[in-house]
């Protein structure tokens, strides 16, 4: 710190009563000014924090004192970041420390323990750091947060005033383990860690706590078994530890009162573990005030704990996701207040028994995905405060009962994946309040179809995979609060009713795996909620309309296997929200509109099967949430674009069957999320890169071009270096054969003109040989009764021969003549 910062805060004190109040707010100052140095401030909120004001540093923004003295810091909400400093622990008045909605990070400084005074700690992070926020059970309203827990990884120590009565620190990244000095907290009564990164197990100690009521650490990695000596707690009410790795056996001395001690704990939630069972202590009867009990996704195996059917108190109890097998026993009737009842998802089986009527408060009954059997029975129409009807995914057998439609309250009815058959009773469709019904795989009449339109307050409605036929009836268009349509899995035909078009609420339409017919519905470009649009697999014909480019709200459209034609709007690249687009086996033609690059949502792109021509869009590097694309067999061209390695999600890439030309981009390797490669049959060419073979090794993947080798085809590839030796050598060989095929003609033709020569001057010496001598006379006359001769001199010609070759230049031999010259 600065000498002259130090000075100025000693002026300051000259005018405090004693020395040692001028010490404390020197030190308060020195204080809080590295704690502005340790922390980014974009906001410049704690510019103004000078020691040379006039009351340093009560005058500072977001400091408030108390005789002199800081006894609160409020900095909330302004985007500091970075760790807190050790130092803020000379803030011994300090009371209230408020630094929520920041970006700190960091451990919290263990100094702050020297804080005797401190009684209320916020520093909470931005709502848009925590991860599945959610409000804790059991929260007493008005609550003093009292926070003061140091975790720091590796340490193993609390730091911590035994005054402590609230600690609250929750959504934030705390690491390390709980530590077991936790139980000299006498005074505490609300523990709540939710949402760190805490590990290790519980520590027993935690049952030394003994004004605890209220316990909390849901979304940690915590392991182990939880204590059972939490249950002697006397004020203990709430244990919430969800989603964790705790593991072993729970014993009912949590809940149950195993001694003279009443028991206290209304709320034991240890939904998403590990635990295997649930331990009664033998002759022991449990007895308590447990009102919820959530035992959701655990590896629970066994029959149902039939021990819990004492508990008449119990309001929820939640078992689904297990591995419960056997009956439901009779004595849950014993269960008379009783309003929520989960079991889904396990291994029970038999009938539902009639007990479960003496359940007169059973607002949520959910049995779903079990092996029940039977008839559905009718008693359960006498459960008049039913909201909720879980039965699908078991083994009834039979109709619907008429009593069903006694349950005026009933919000929601899920019969689904059963095996009923016959028509749904009219009462049913009569029931005002329900919103929600699942009849889907079951085998009920058309008529069920026909009637569709009398279930007027319906805003979800599924009917899929039912076998009904024919066409969608118009009286669809009576359900206007509808939201959800999932008619799919059947065979139904013919054209959609234009009602359809007229229900303003209507979110998803599935109607996919029917025989449905006539020109893609452009009338769901009207339906300006419109999230989710099937209509794959059907006959549907005609063109896209580009008018889908209005649906703004469209994540999902899929047309696929269809006899769709022409070429696929630019307007669906409007559809900003877009997360899936599949128009797979139609007859789609042009070229793939370089606007999807502005879907950035884009998560699955499916063009294969069709006739589109062109190249692939180097812009589609752009949908940077792309995980699946497949453009296979179309008439495709051109190269594949390097940039498909900046698509950083990318699991699954199918080019097959194109004419893509060039070689295979070696970055394609740098896309650490694929998982399935295709790029057989195109006319790819050059060496796969290794670094792509290593991690594709199956030959199918780039087969069928013939111009590609290396590994994993059997093709090899010879090195660049082989080949350029092969080219010199190639050429050497084409130049030394030229050379020799050049001697040779030199040779050949010098040796010819030798011989020629040779007859030449043979002929010539005969010749001479017959002639007299040159001084006769009577060789000339000898010579001009022979006849003409061409003679070649290969010597000096002498003026005398000359004479005598032309007969002393007689005109007789003159064959030509010039003004100058005579050739004889």
């Amino acid at each position: 710190m600065p000498t002259a910062t130090i000075l100025l805060a000693m002026a300051l004190c000259a005018t405090l009563a004693s020395t040692l109040t001028c010490a404390a707010v020197v030190s308060e100052i020195l204080a809080l000014l590295s704690f502005k140095q340790n922390l980014f401030d974009p906001r410049g909120a704690m510019d103004g924090w000078n020691a040379s004001t006039p009351a340093a540093p009560c005058d500072w923004r977001g400091i408030l004192c108390s005789a002199g003295r800081v006894s609160e810091l409020h900095l909330p909400r302004l985007q500091l970041g970075g760790r807190l400093s050790e130092q803020l622990g000379d803030l011994r008045q300090l009371r209230t420390l408020s630094l929520h909605s920041n970006n700190l990070n960091g451990s919290i400084p263990q100094a702050l323990s020297r804080c005797t005074l401190l009684r209320t700690v916020y520093l909470q992070p931005q709502p848009h750091l925590r991860r599945n926020p959610r409000r804790t059970p059991g929260t007493p309203p008005g609550a003093r947060p009292l926070i003061q827990l140091i975790l720091r990884e590796n340490s193993g120590e609390f730091s911590a005033t035994h005054q402590l009565q609230f600690i609250n620190l929750s959504f934030n990244h705390l690491s390390g383990s709980i530590p077991a000095t936790i139980g000299t907290l006498q005074q505490l009564e609300y523990l709540f860690l939710d949402d760190n990164e805490l590990y290790g197990t519980i520590p027993s100690a935690i049952s030394n706590c003994s004004s605890l009521i209220h316990v909390s650490a849901g979304d940690n990695m915590l392991s182990g078994v939880v204590p059972a000596t939490m249950g002697s707690l006397k004020s203990l009410e709430v244990i919430s530890l969800p989603r964790n790795q705790l593991s072993g056996v729970v014993s009912s001395s949590l809940f149950c009162k195993m001694t003279e001690q009443n028991a206290t704990v209304r709320i034991l939630d240890l939904s998403f573990n590990a635990l295997t069972g649930i331990e009664n202590h033998a002759g022991a009867t449990c007895a308590g005030v447990l009102q919820v009990l959530n035992l959701d996704a655990n590896r629970i195996s066994g029959v149902f704990p039939d021990f819990v059917m004492n508990l008449s108190t119990l309001k929820v109890l939640d078992i689904s996701g297990n591995l419960i097998s056997g009956i439901l026993p009779d004595r849950i009737g014993n269960l008379v207040a009783l309003e929520e009842f989960r079991a889904r998802n396990n291994s029970l089986s038999g009938g539902i028994p009639d007990n479960v009527t003496k359940c007169a408060s059973l607002r949520v009954l959910d049995i779903g995905k079990n092996r029940f059997s039977g008839l559905i029975p009718e008693f359960i129409g006498e459960m008049k405060r039913l909201a909720m009807l879980y039965l699908g995914g078991n083994l009834f057998t039979g109709r619907i009962p008429e009593s069903l439609g006694d349950l005026y309250l009933l919000e929601l009815l899920d019969l689904s994946d059963n095996m009923l058959n016959g028509t749904v009773p009219l009462e049913l469709m009569r029931l005002s309040n329900l919103s929600t019904l699942n009849l889907s795989n079951n085998r009920f009449s058309d008529e069920v179809l026909v009637n569709i339109g009398k279930f007027k307050g319906l805003e979800v409605l599924n009917m899929s995979g039912c076998g009904f036929s024919g066409a969608i009836p118009s009286s669809v268009g009576n359900l206007l609060r509808l939201k959800t349509l999932d008619l799919s899995r059947q065979n139904l035909s013919e054209e959609l009713p234009v009602e359809l078009f007229g229900l303003p609420s209507l979110q998803v339409v599935a109607l996919q795996e029917n025989s449905l017919s006539g020109n893609v519905p452009e009338g769901f470009s009207s339906l300006s909620n419109l999230q989710y649009l099937n209509l794959s697999s059907n006959a549907f014909s005609g063109q896209i309309p580009a008018t889908y480019g209005f649906l703004r709200s469209l994540f999902v459209l899929s047309l696929s296997h269809n006899h769709i034609s022409g070429s696929i709007p630019v307007e669906l690249s409007n559809c900003s929200g877009l997360e899936g687009l599949e128009l797979r086996e139609n007859d789609l033609r042009g070229e793939i509109p370089a606007g999807f690059s502005h879907l950035s949502h884009l998560q699955r792109l499916d063009l294969g099967q069709n006739s589109l021509t062109g190249e692939i869009p180097e812009s589609i590097s752009n949908c940077s949430s792309l995980v699946v694309l497949l453009l296979d067999s179309n008439h495709i061209s051109g190269h594949i674009p390097d940039a498909l390695s900046k698509l950083p999600m990318l699991m699954e890439l199918d080019v097959s069957s194109n004419n893509l030309t060039g070689a295979i981009p070696a970055n394609l390797s740098l896309i650490s999320t694929l998982q399935h490669l295709n790029l057989s049959a195109n006319n790819l060419e050059g060496q796969v890169p290794e670094a792509l073979a290593s991690r594709f090794s199956d030959p199918s993947v780039y087969t069928m071009n013939k111009n590609l080798c290396g590994q994993p085809l059997k093709k090899n590839c010879p090195s660049e270096k082989r080949r350029k030796r092969k080219r010199l050598i190639l050429y050497i060989v084409v130049a030394v054969a030229g050379s020799l095929l050049l001697l040779m003609c030199c040779c050949g033709y010098i040796y010819s003109l030798l011989r020629w020569r040779k007859r030449l001057t043979e002929g010539t010496s005969g010749e001479k040989k017959r002639s007299p001598s040159s001084s006769s006379q009577g060789g000339r006359g000898s010579g001009e009764n022979g006849p003409p001769k061409l003679v070649m001199f290969n010597n000096k010609i002498t003026y005398a021969e000359t004479l005598e070759a032309t007969r002393q230049f007689d005109e007789e031999n003159v064959l030509s003549r010039g003004e100058v010259w005579a050739f004889i």
